[in-house]
């Protein structure tokens, strides 16, 4: 193969109780790419579509995760990139990740698959390294190894995937404001309290217990962040109301995507997340603000091949 093109999927980042270590995969929305090999070495940036992000490959997250990729392997070529973005940029569902991600997954796959899925998720890093200032793998990691996935360490990287309960959908929807990574980052508070800690860990091991067992209930009480949400939540409009709301319409648990101002969802069954997310865009057609709808499955596959 000389050429792929490829769906990369967008992500919810975080869960409420997994900051910076967990996350998971969508399957109705995310980015296309072109990737192909050429003779000469480097990476450029043919074509991008869908927002205005620069195309230079040393300021472009597809660009600087290609570079880490070209700069380990053997191949003395390079690559053509071509990005049609339908993940806006500073939305909290990976846009940044579905490029980084998508560019090595492709480079990986066009030359037989020297590196193995964790050492994708390096290089991909960088490019969220571009994006945010800090290398963080919480959306490409279920980008490219698809479902949820546990960052257990960072020094040294282990990611663990983790089960997707089989009737588990994801509500999505994006206010139409923008709120940069590396914003919402300067202000979160630098030390917690044990007693936060303790909550917050007590969370994340039983929402990783309720997704392996399928425990819906259990995935339901532990969608709570006592640190991340109640700092990041005032930056966006109406998201009491959104969640209240969701709550209200049989949600399992309700939080901020990434670094927002995306607010998820999760629930059991498509029919629930479609009241959830009539719910959500109830509150912002009131308030007056314009916002995306995603009702989504869990993609466990990650990045695929499109015809």
């Amino acid at each position: 193969m000389e050429e792929l093109k490829i769906f990369c999927p967008a992500t919810i980042a975080n869960i409420s109780c997994g900051f910076d270590v967990l996350g998971v995969a969508l399957d109705s929305v995310g980015d296309e790419m072109i990737i192909r090999k050429v003779a000469h070495k480097g990476i450029r940036i043919t074509k991008l579509e869908g927002q205005d992000l620069p195309m230079e490959t040393d300021k472009n997250v597809a660009g600087v995760a290609g570079l880490a990729f070209l700069a380990e392997s053997d191949f003395d070529g390079g690559f053509e990139i071509e990005i049609y973005k339908k993940i806006k940029a500073g939305s909290g569902i990976g846009s940044s990740a579905a490029s980084s991600t998508g560019a090595v997954w492709a480079m990986n796959r066009l030359l037989g698959n020297p590196f193995p899925t964790s050492k994708l998720v390096e290089f991909a890093m960088e490019g969220e390294r571009l994006a945010s200032g800090v290398a963080h793998a919480d959306n490409v990691a279920p980008a490219l190894f698809g479902g949820f996935t546990l960052v257990r360490s960072y020094e040294p990287l282990d990611i663990i995937p983790i089960a997707s309960p089989s009737e588990l959908f994801a509500t999505v929807i994006h206010p139409q404001i923008e709120i940069k990574t590396s914003d919402s980052r300067k202000i979160l508070k630098a030390h917690i309290t044990l007693k936060e800690g303790i909550k917050q860990w007590g969370n994340l091991g039983g929402l990783i217990a309720g997704l392996f067992t399928e425990d819906y209930d259990l995935i339901g009480r532990s969608l709570e962040d006592h640190i991340v949400e109640p700092i990041r939540s005032i930056l966006i409009p109406g998201f009491q109301d959104v969640k209240k709301g969701a709550l209200a319409s049989g949600a399992l648990g309700c939080g901020i995507s990434g670094s927002g101002p995306s607010i998820f969802a999760f629930s059991r069954g498509a029919e629930t997340a479609k009241k959830v997310g009539d719910s959500m865009m109830a509150v912002y057609e009131k308030i007056g603000i314009d916002h995306d709808i995603h009702i989504s499955k869990i993609n466990t596959e990650g990045i695929r091949i499109i015809n």
